[in-house]
């Protein structure tokens, strides 16, 4: 018997299949990365650009070829940190669709084979199984849509900090020698 708060998931579960269940594991992973990003960007990270303006304006030497070196490869260090979990977002966006036209597939062959076996009432046994078949397609469409949306959100936040962080460097060595 199950705990009266697993009943719903229970009976999500019955109506979705075993993909559905690999869907909400999907989920459950991508949204964790996701929130993994938003603490290293708030906590990590935002220490890690003081220290790295810090460390850049405390060198006596801005302007030779080889500081503008050490300058790109410190920001693409720290920018590449920032983009570290990007490609499995991106796998894991990509996975969700996948997921649900397998549940969909698993969803109509069981559905066919139900209906192999019984000849009465197969316009409700038909309608039961396609709307058990498609369960699993809208809730991977689902987790994919608000992925992709983390995603393009988290670019665009890399894509900003990065011009960021080269303006900020480049103004911290004026306040330097004014």
């Amino acid at each position: 018997m199950l705990p009266l708060w697993l009943e719903p998931l229970s009976r999500l579960v019955d109506a979705g299949g075993i993909v559905l269940v690999i869907i909400a594991g999907v989920a459950a992973l991508l949204f964790s990365l996701a929130l993994e990003r938003v603490l290293f960007f708030r906590l990590t990270y935002r220490r890690a650009r003081r220290r790295l303006i810090t460390r850049w304006t405390a060198r006596l030497d801005h302007h030779s070829w080889s500081a503008l070196t050490l300058r790109e490869v410190w920001t693409r260090e720290l920018i590449a940190r920032l983009r570290r979990p990007l490609p499995w977002l991106k796998l894991l966006v990509a996975l969700c669709p996948l997921l649900g036209l397998l549940g969909t597939v698993t969803g109509m062959i069981t559905v066919f084979d139900s209906l192999a076996l019984s000849d009465t009432g197969q316009a409700r046994a038909m309608a039961d199984g396609v709307a058990r078949a498609t369960l699993p397609t809208l809730a991977g469409m689902a987790v994919a849509v608000v992925g992709l949306l983390f995603t393009s959100r988290l670019e665009q936040i890399i894509r900003r900090e990065d011009q960021r962080l080269h303006d900020r460097l480049a103004r911290a060595v004026e306040k330097s020698h004014a």
